[in-house]
């Protein structure tokens, strides 16, 4: 059952693992697709005996788009901003919580792990949020609260953050700049091979290229402001996964997460940047694992 549907709209879906073991969702960041999932995260946490559930999110991959929507205007999105006025977009971060919520229903499954990067780590914490009843443990990896007072990014990695590659309709062109954006926000202390990488990213072009989709997704961060008063009420058992050396989403940003959220737990990577490169990848899969089963004791005490 490659698409299904879920609150509403299509959503494209991949499951890995016995159906019968423990379900844990893994949720996207901004623009990307299932396909960049390492495959050792995946197959780490099947090993690990979970249920894998891994779908694209709205506006990205095989997922529906929102195209008759329109064209985002950022201008128009910061004047908004800037004038405290609802953001134009057509839809929202809970929209995306609540996405991945219907995905357990669409499974028939009661209650899950949720984990999530960047974007997705904001879509967990108001999974988190919103439908704590359904979920076991949550984890926000290289993630954001939205506080305003915490600036994002470094210079260059926020230029880079929304440009366009020279040609948008050009293959090689969309391959040449999306690289160029990795080594900036990737992690030096575990450093992608750039012909593996490269591939990566023309598969995923061929799979999807949807720029404006991208765009939309963005609207709707920027409209979620915020998190830290929502934070305030989780009950879920939550960990945060961070890089000291992610320069999109600088450290502080998972610090401020942990701080608002109660007896969340906070772990800091030396090296991670804004990827799962290498042997970060196991070393997450282990850190969520634990965290994961040590939920499950504590609810069956």
């Amino acid at each position: 059952m490659p698409h299904i549907d879920a609150n509403g709209i299509s959503l494209y879906v991949e499951t890995h693992g016995d159906a019968t073991a423990t379900p844990l969702i893994l949720v996207r960041g901004l623009g990307s697709q299932i396909v960049h999932w390492p495959r050792a995260f995946i197959d780490g946490f099947v090993a690990n005996g979970f249920f894998v559930i891994t779908h694209d999110n709205r506006d990205a991959g095989l997922s529906q788009k929102f195209d008759d929507w329109g064209v985002i205007d950022e201008q128009a999105v910061q004047r908004q901003l800037e004038a405290g006025e609802p953001i134009d977009a057509p839809y929202c971060v809970r929209d995306m919580a609540d996405d991945a919520i219907a995905v357990l229903d669409r499974f028939g499954i009661d209650r899950a792990h949720l984990a999530g990067i960047s974007m997705g780590g904001m879509i967990v914490q108001l999974a988190a949020v919103h439908h704590g009843d359904r979920l076991i443990s949550m984890t926000s990896i290289m993630s954001s609260s939205g506080n305003p007072d915490i600036p994002l990014g470094t210079p260059e990695a926020r230029e880079l953050l929304l440009q366009q590659p020279d040609d948008p309709n050009d293959r090689e062109s969309v391959i040449a700049f999306t690289l160029k954006a990795d080594r900036v926000w990737g992690s030096p202390g575990y450093p992608f091979d750039d012909a593996e990488r490269a591939d990566l990213i023309g598969r995923a072009y061929d799979r999807c290229w949807a720029p404006e989709g991208v765009k939309r997704q963005w609207a709707a961060v920027r409209g979620d402001g915020s998190r830290v008063e929502r934070l305030k009420t989780i009950t879920v058992p939550s960990l945060v996964i961070h890089g000291l050396d992610d320069s999109l989403v600088q450290a502080e940003h998972g610090r401020d997460v942990a701080a608002h959220i109660p007896g969340a737990r906070l772990i800091e990577i030396p090296g991670m940047g804004h990827d799962l490169e290498g042997g970060l990848s196991p070393m997450i899969v282990d850190h969520v694992t634990r965290h994961a089963r040590a939920a499950e004791a504590a609810k069956a005490r």
